[in-house]
C-alpha cells in the first residue's frame, strides 16, 4: 500500500506551484466547475473550441495539490487536444485510480505522477475536477452546436 507521503511527492508540489492558464477567458464558448463535497475543492474551466480543438482555455483551481497538479498538467496540454483526446485522457484516469490502470502516457505523461493517489479513495474527486470539468464544457459547446445544427436545417 501506499504511504500517505508518497502522495505528495516533489514532482507533484513542482506541478501545483506551476499551474498555467490561470487566467479565465474573457468570451468562452463554455465554462463549467467541478466541486468536491469531501475536500471542498473547486475548478472551473472556460473553453474555446474551433471545430473539435481546443483553441483556448483559462482556469481558477482553488483545489488541493492533487487537484493543482492535475490542472496543471491540463493547462499545459490541452491547447490543440481534440474533444476526443480529452475525454480518452478523463477516462484513464479514472482506470487508473479506480480500477487500477495504466496511466496516460504521451504529452499527458505527467499525470504518472498521481498513480500513487488510486489507494486514497478519498482523494479521487479531487485529482480528477478538472477532467470533470473539461467534459463539461465540451458537452455544452457540443450540445449548442446539435441544438444550432437543428434550427438551421428546420429554416431551410
Amino acid at each position: 500500500m501506499t504511504l500517505p507521503e508518497d502522495i505528495y511527492s516533489q514532482r507533484i508540489l513542482e506541478l501545483a506551484a506551476a499551474i498555467p492558464r490561470t487566467a479565465r477567458l474573457e468570451a468562452p464558448l463554455a465554462s463549467a466547475t467541478a466541486h468536491s463535497k469531501l475536500c471542498g475543492s473547486t475548478v472551473t474551466v472556460d473553453l474555446a473550441m474551433e471545430g473539435d480543438i481546443v483553441t483556448d482555455y483559462g482556469q481558477s483551481v482553488k483545489a488541493c495539490l492533487l487537484g493543482q497538479s492535475s490542472a496543471s498538467v491540463m493547462g499545459r496540454e490541452i491547447i490543440g487536444s481534440t474533444a476526443a483526446e480529452l475525454r480518452a485522457v478523463g477516462a484513464a484516469m479514472r482506470n487508473m485510480l479506480k480500477r487500477g490502470g495504466p496511466p496516460p502516457g504521451g504529452k499527458w505523461g505527467d499525470l504518472s505522477v498521481l498513480e500513487p493517489v488510486r489507494d486514497y479513495k478519498a482523494r479521487h474527486p479531487s485529482t480528477l475536477l478538472v477532467f470533470d470539468a473539461v467534459e463539461d464544457a465540451i458537452a455544452q459547446i457540443e450540445s449548442r452546436r446539435t441544438a444550432d445544427a437543428s434550427r438551421s436545417t428546420e429554416d431551410v
